[in-house]
């Protein structure tokens, strides 16, 4: 029912006025790709906020539904990997808290949604990643190569002289690890996703972000499928946000004028992949 219900928000999108922007926190500025309400009443669609990143969070699956940040220049530092990797205890009381261990002896990698490694200014950000409310069950190959690539990417990206807006998330059921398929873990806490995909909104540096983009804003959307034998290119898999939306259920940059979301999102990436 959740399903159905994002997939008629997605696709009511009319020419309303211009959607109220979220100013509080850069990692929601583009919007809440399910609207996601921190009420415990909401297990499947919850709403953790995080200094370093924002999450749609689902109880059910026992993994994020999307994550959000925003990243730049001052985010990135060298705080060193902290590799703590734990249960999140800013879910609701009585909520399972997915653990590290959970998903050992499945073939597939603690599947950061925000990297480490957009979060190296301070130990306490770089921590936070760890959170398991920040993982997905992802084939090792898509996480430490092509997902790894894209990340790096990114960075590559920020170093230039640009800021990022980015959503990452996972959706459907079942995925192929080292170890073969499986469609969950941890005895059925956690679903494991038929896909991975990320949506990466490039701006030169300044201010006023929103107002920023336009239809000719480079928007890159990837969409991988879970599985241990794809391409290490990411640029294999570029696709559109309307794609992934019409995937996932989600209205992933809602902030967005329609008349600039009309545009960025049916359109296929073409710029340098490295």
């Amino acid at each position: 029912m959740l399903l159905l219900a994002l997939l008629a928000t997605a696709c009511s999108k009319t020419e309303d006025a211009t959607p109220a922007v979220d100013n509080s926190n850069d990692n929601l500025l583009l919007g809440n790709p399910s609207g996601a309400v921190a009420d415990p009443n909401s297990p499947t669609n919850y709403l953790l906020v995080k200094p370093q990143y924002a999450v749609g969070y689902n109880r059910d699956q026992g993994k994020p539904i999307w994550v959000s940040w925003h990243l730049g220049a001052t985010d990135l530092g060298n705080a060193a990997r902290q590799d703590n990797f734990r249960a999140d205890p800013a879910l609701p009381s009585g909520w399972y808290q997915v653990k590290p261990s959970d998903y050992s002896g499945y073939g597939f990698d603690r599947g950061h949604n925000c990297p480490s490694a957009d979060r190296t200014v301070t130990e306490d950000d770089n921590s936070a990643t760890f959170l398991m409310t920040n993982m997905m069950p992802q084939a090792p190959n898509n996480n430490q190569q092509t997902w790894g690539n894209l990340e790096d990417y990114c960075r590559t990206l920020v170093r230039a002289g640009n800021e990022l807006y980015i959503v990452c998330g996972s959706y459907g059921r079942g995925g192929t690890g080292s170890m073969g398929y499986q469609t969950t873990i941890a005895s059925g806490r956690v679903t494991v996703p038929s896909n991975c995909w990320k949506v990466v909104v490039v701006l030169p540096t300044g201010s006023n972000d929103v107002r920023r983009i336009t239809s000719r804003t480079r928007v890159i959307a990837v969409n991988t499928p879970n599985n241990n034998s794809l391409s290490s290119a990411w640029g294999s898999y570029l696709t559109t946000v309307d794609a992934i939306e019409a995937a996932s259920g989600l209205d992933i940059l809602s902030a967005l004028p329609l008349s600039v979301q009309n545009v960025v999102e049916a359109r296929v990436d073409t710029g340098p992949t490295n």
